[in-house]
C-alpha cells in the first residue's frame, strides 16, 4: 500500500463575549426561547441598517495580538452571498480581502516534539442562526426548525495554515487556541454551547508528492474528541477511496458522533463562488497605533508565558506546567494555592492526580470544585510537616469533598494525626522485629524486599498513623 501524508487545516469560529450582537442591540445571551433575541437588523428585513459594535473590533484586535498576528490598520466588511435556511438575508456580513489580522502562529507540543502552526488570518463576521433537526443529525432528519437568536452574534474566524499532519497535532492546536481565547477573555469557549467550534479541512497525498490532495471539509466539530475522531476516520476513508482506484471528491461533510463516521452534505464544486462585494452599509474600519496599543496593554499573562513562569519560579516539569495552564481557571487555582503551600510540586501533583480524577468522574471543571485553594495548600502542608502520611491525606481529601471543613479540623475530628513520636515508633519497631525473625534474617542476607514487609506490619499496627519515613529509618538502624 502507498504511504500517505495527512494535511490538515482548521477554521475555528469563536463567538465573542459581547453583550449585544455585531450590528444591532439584540442580546447575545445563550439559552433563551427560540426567536426572542431578534430584530429587523439581524433578521435582514428590507431597509434595516447595521451599526458596528465597537467591542467586536477591540476583541478581534486582542485575539490577533495574542496569536502573534499583524493587525491591519485598514480593514473592511464584505457580503458573502449564499442561500441557506439559517441565513435569513441570504448573505453574511464578513471580511474577505481586507481582514483585521494577518499572519501569526501557535506553538504546540505533541509527543515531546515542538512545532509551530501558522495562522493565516483572523476576520470578523456575524454568526448565522441555528437549525434544530428532528433527527439525530441533518442527514437523518425529516425536518428542521430555525432559531434566529444566534443570527448576528459576533464571531472571529481563525484560519490556520495547512501545517498539521495528524489528528493529535490538530487537537493540540485547538486546545492551545482555546486556552489563549480563555485567557484573553474574548470568548467563553463553551464548546457544548457552540461558542467555539471548528471546521476541519482534511486531505492526503502520497509520500514524496509536491501537491496537496483533494480536501474534504468536516463542519461544526464542537469537542476535542469529535475533532480527533473525525480526522482519523476521514483520513482512513480517503485512503480507502484512493486504494480502490477512486478519486476523493471536494465536498462538505458532517460528523456523525453516534456512529463514528463522516457523512456527505453537499458538493464544494463552487466553493469560491460567494460573489463577495464590499458591504455598502458599513464604512471601512480605520485603526491607528493608539487604538492597537490600548488593546495591547490589556493583554494578560498568556498560557505560554505562564507555563514558563511556573517552570522557573516553582520548578515544575514542562508537562505539569502545560497541563496546569491549559485552562485559565486551573492556572489561577494553582497560583492561589501556592501562595501558602510549602511544596509547589505537591500542589501540582494533587491537581493533576486526585483533583482531576474527581472532576472527571463528576463531570465538573475546576470552577465547580468546592475545595478551596487555601484548603488544598493546608493539606499539602500537613503532609510536608509530617502530620499526615500520603495515605492518610487521601482519607482527609475524601472527607474534604463531602464537608466544607479545613483539613486540620478534619484530622482532629477523624483522629488521623500521624505518629512521629520516636518513643512510640521505637516500641512498634522492636515488637515487629521480635515477631518476625525470618524477615529480619532475610533483610540481613541482602533481600531488600523484606524491609517492605516489616514496614507494612508496623503501619498495620499503627492503623496507618506511624510516620513511614521514621519507621523505615529506625528499622534499618535496629537491624544493623
Amino acid at each position: 500500500m502507498t504511504k500517505y501524508i495527512t494535511v490538515i487545516g482548521l477554521e475555528v469560529h469563536a463567538e465573542l463575549k459581547t453583550k449585544t450582537k455585531a450590528f444591532c442591540s439584540c442580546s447575545t445571551a445563550f439559552g433563551s426561547l427560540p426567536n426572542t433575541h431578534v430584530c429587523p437588523v439581524c433578521l435582514g428585513m428590507p431597509g434595516a441598517l447595521p451599526v458596528l459594535n465597537k467591542q467586536v473590533v477591540d476583541f478581534a484586535i486582542k485575539a490577533g495580538l495574542a496569536l502573534n498576528c499583524d493587525i491591519q490598520k485598514y480593514n473592511k466588511f464584505d457580503r458573502k452571498n449564499y442561500f441557506y435556511p439559517d441565513l435569513s438575508k441570504n448573505y453574511q456580513i464578513s471580511q474577505f480581502d481586507k481582514p483585521i489580522c494577518l499572519g501569526g502562529h501557535i506553538d504546540i507540543v505533541v509527543d515531546g516534539e515542538h512545532k509551530r502552526i501558522g495562522v493565516t488570518r483572523i476576520h470578523m463576521e456575524e454568526d448565522a442562526g441555528k437549525l434544530n433537526h428532528s433527527g439525530a443529525t441533518i442527514s437523518t432528519s425529516d425536518s428542521s426548525a430555525v432559531d434566529y437568536n444566534r443570527a448576528g452574534v459576533p464571531l472571529i474566524e481563525i484560519v490556520s495554515e495547512p501545517d498539521m499532519r495528524s489528528a493529535a497535532e490538530a487537537r493540540a492546536y485547538m486546545e492551545n487556541l482555546k486556552a489563549i481565547l480563555e485567557y484573553t477573555d474574548v470568548c467563553d469557549c463553551k464548546m457544548q454551547e457552540g461558542s467555539l467550534r471548528c471546521d476541519a479541512n482534511i486531505s492526503i497525498m502520497p509520500e514524496g508528492a509536491k501537491e496537496f490532495g483533494t480536501r474534504a471539509e468536516i463542519k461544526n466539530l464542537n469537542s476535542f474528541r469529535a475533532l480527533e475522531r473525525a480526522i482519523n476516520y476521514e483520513v482512513e476513508r480517503q485512503k480507502e477511496v484512493l486504494e480502490d482506484g477512486g478519486h476523493v471528491v471536494q465536498e462538505t461533510r458532517t460528523w456523525d458522533e453516534a456512529n463514528g463516521v463522516t457523512l456527505s452534505m453537499r458538493s464544494k464544486e463552487e466553493a469560491h463562488d460567494y460573489r463577495y462585494f464590499p458591504e455598502p452599509d458599513l464604512v471601512p474600519v480605520q485603526l491607528d497605533d493608539a487604538w492597537i496599543e490600548r488593546i495591547r496593554e490589556t493583554l494578560p499573562e498568556l498560557p505560554a508565558q505562564r507555563q514558563a513562569r511556573l517552570m522557573s519560579e516553582h520548578g515544575l516539569p514542562e508537562y505539569d506546567a502545560s497541563q496546569i495552564v491549559s485552562t485559565k481557571a486551573m492556572a489561577e487555582y494553582f497560583d492561589e494555592a501556592v501562595k501558602t503551600a510549602k511544596d509547589s510540586k505537591a500542589v501540582s501533583n494533587w491537581l493533576l492526580g486526585d483533583v482531576s480524577a474527581y472532576m472527571n468522574n463528576e463531570g465538573i471543571t475546576i470552577a465547580d470544585f468546592k475545595v478551596t485553594p487555601a484548603h488544598l495548600a493546608e493539606l499539602v502542608n500537613l503532609i510536608k510537616d509530617g502530620v499526615l502520611s500520603s495515605k492518610l491525606a487521601k482519607k482527609v481529601f475524601a472527607e474534604m469533598l463531602k464537608e466544607d471543613e479545613a483539613p486540620k479540623a478534619l484530622v482532629k475530628k477523624l483522629g488521623l494525626e500521624q505518629v512521629s513520636d520516636e518513643g512510640a515508633i521505637l516500641k512498634l519497631v522492636e515488637e515487629t522485629i521480635a515477631e518476625n525473625p525470618q524477615s529480619v534474617a532475610d533483610y540481613k542476607a541482602g533481600k531488600d524486599k523484606a524491609i517492605g514487609f516489616l514496614v507494612g506490619q508496623i503501619m498495620k499496627k499503627s492503623r496507618g498513623k506511624a510516620n513511614p519515613g521514621m519507621v523505615t529509618k529506625m528499622l534499618k538502624e535496629k537491624m544493623q
